[in-house]
């Protein structure tokens, strides 16, 4: 049975097992090089902080991670997540992802967060009909704004709106106070 939890820093290995080759075979992230365990783990020490940073588990094996992180530092955009999701090559078309979306989705629902933001980019057909499929609209397009393998990279920028948006706002919850 599939299991969703919070990431602990002894699930940092197989995390970063996951994202690796991403990194180094794929467009789908920008990164060039893999980050070591420690980078890792400050950025999962980092994004938990605020938001949740959730994995799928089944038997003890991790078949992937979904996070939510801060859109842009500034105050306006408290309210606004950006979402990254990364599944284990043999996790893929199994429900998993979607599993891991509807736990984050509802972490942020209840953390007060209203906007959404997926970045993906541009070839990448399969996050794009996933996010579709997940409720997100296309919000635009940025063409050739990145670069990697020796080609220019469009990235698509999609949206969900999670909870209402009003004219008086309450801050967002820290994720573990509602955890």
């Amino acid at each position: 049975m599939i299991k969703i939890r919070s990431a602990m820093e002894s699930d940092v290995q197989a995390l970063l097992d996951i994202y690796k080759p991403y990194v180094l075979k794929t467009d789908i992230t920008f990164e060039y090089d893999v980050p070591s365990i420690e980078e890792f783990t400050k950025r999962i020490r980092s994004i938990s902080q605020v938001y949740p940073y959730l994995i799928a588990e089944e038997d003890g094996q991790i078949l992937g991670y979904a996070y939510a992180s801060k859109y842009n530092d500034r105050a306006a955009y408290d309210w606004t997540a950006e979402t990254s999701i990364y599944l284990d090559s043999e996790s893929k078309g199994k429900g998993i992802g979607g599993m891991l979306y509807q736990s984050l989705e509802a972490d942020l629902t209840k953390q007060g967060i209203v906007n959404l933001f997926a970045c993906i980019t541009g070839n990448n057909q399969g996050s794009v009909n996933f996010h579709k499929k997940m409720g997100y609209s296309d919000m635009g397009r940025f063409e050739k704004a990145g670069f990697k393998f020796g080609n220019w990279l469009d990235i698509i920028w999609m949206q969900k709106t999670l909870n209402e948006h009003v004219h008086e706002m309450n801050p967002i919850k820290v994720f573990k106070k509602i955890e």
